[in-house]
């Protein structure tokens, strides 16, 4: 039972999705508009689409509805393209101290946590780890996005909705972590590639000039509670030792 279980939670690092989505989405306008193409940025009340015939703003009133491609999300989310290799990280745990060379960072982690090779890593994932039982996860991600902040949650919120069914933010705090201003935000929702457990996911976002780092735990949403306290704690103790080596993990 625990295998089994096991399994399907770690599949869902395959579902935590770089920022911008490979495949198109169709937008449904008032007026009757429907525009097919990649949203690209968010700033306040408007949407950045690139189309075939150039970028285009439109305002979030306008819009009725995005329909994603289920083809296309079952291939960026559980297939990266052929081209891209696994990442090779120089990292190292030693009690509960992690240190990743390759991504400039280090965290603390519970002393019973490991670095799980299980999970494959692929551009911009650059850190795995989990629990000894393989009841809780953690996955870090570098990536670089020219947009704020709050542009750049508004896109993560867009892909997991479009990734979990019965996506529900539950919690969004501002945050101080490694002295930059981040966020904290918590979600619920669950996936056919994990059995339709529910799962809870407490996520980090800190920013360093252009380069975004995400801190992902996850757990099922029966033990979230539990886990939680060990989930901020983790997710707190993120301190970045330089600059991010983000270049060679984000797509071109």
């Amino acid at each position: 039972m625990r295998r089994v279980l096991f399994i399907s939670l770690a599949t869902c690092w395959l579902l935590l999705p770089a920022i911008l989505p490979t495949a198109a989405e169709e937008i449904s306008l008032k007026d009757g508009t429907k525009i097919v193409g990649h949203m690209t940025s968010l700033q306040g009340d408007m949407i950045e689409v690139e189309t075939a015939y150039g970028k285009m703003q439109l305002k979030r009133t306008e819009i009725i509805s995005i329909a994603f491609s289920e083809n296309a999300n079952a291939t960026s989310a559980a297939t990266p393209p052929a081209k891209e290799a696994p990442i090779n990280v120089e990292e190292s745990l030693s009690g509960t101290q992690y240190v990743n060379k390759t991504g400039h960072f280090t965290l603390i982690v519970p002393p019973d946590w490991k670095i799980n090779l299980k999970l494959p890593r692929v551009a911009p994932v650059i850190a795995t780890l989990s629990s000894h039982d393989d009841m809780g996860f953690l996955l870090v991600t570098q990536e670089e996005f020219s947009g704020s902040l709050e542009s750049y949650k508004g896109l993560l919120e867009l892909q997991y909705g479009r990734t979990f069914g019965d996506y529900k933010e539950l919690s969004e705090f501002p945050i101080k972590i490694d002295g930059k201003s981040g966020l904290l935000f918590s979600f619920r929702g669950t996936s056919a590639k994990a059995n339709n457990l529910p799962m809870r996911f407490l996520v980090a976002i800190i920013p360093s000039g252009t380069t975004y780092t995400r801190v992902a735990t996850w757990c099922v949403e029966p033990l979230f509670h539990e886990m939680q306290p060990m989930f901020e704690t983790i997710v707190n103790s993120y301190h970045g030792t330089g600059v991010p080596a983000v270049a060679q993990f984000t797509k071109p």
